[in-house]
């Protein structure tokens, strides 16, 4: 019986190092070949980027982006959004900036201010739904508690 148990014990704790690689890969790893990872909060985005995706974004030359591409951006200091562009326009004071005219694709109306090609973080590869809550979760109290607590336990 002892063996029995011992036996289960390590086919769980191999799983489970498994999946904490796979999530340790989709979360972080990205980040060494250039990909940035966002969850996505709101559902401006939907259907495409539903509220709860982990969104992976690769920057991206402002000078190569076009209307109806996704791009994410900085919207405030403390604020990332992604929107579609909808119109390009140039800078009323320099005409060598360019700014983007955005939307989300559930949203009736435009935003309110053109972003400047500065703020563009870069265009969305792809989206993991639901995976962004648990980004969301293990980033902040106590989750990332939690997470280093089990990641203890694991290894003991």
């Amino acid at each position: 019986m002892k063996q029995c148990v011992k036996k289960i014990w390590n086919i769980v704790s191999t799983v489970l190092v498994v999946l904490i690689v796979i999530l340790a890969i989709a979360l972080v790893g990205v980040r060494i070949i250039g990909i940035k990872t966002y969850a996505v909060v709101s559902g401006s985005m939907e259907p495409v980027y539903p509220t709860g995706s982990l969104l992976y974004v690769k920057s991206a030359d402002a000078q190569d982006l076009k209307v109806g591409d996704a791009i994410t951006f900085m919207l405030d200091e403390d604020t990332v959004a992604t929107h579609r562009i909808i119109e390009i326009l140039p800078d009323e004071e320099d005409e060598s900036v360019i700014r983007f005219r955005t939307q989300g694709d559930a949203n009736d109306t435009a935003d309110g201010t053109p972003v400047h090609c500065k703020n563009i973080i870069g265009k969305p590869l792809f989206a993991i739904p639901y995976l962004g809550y648990f980004a969301h979760f293990v980033q902040n109290p106590p989750g990332l508690y939690l997470a280093i607590g089990f990641a203890v336990i694991l290894v003991i």
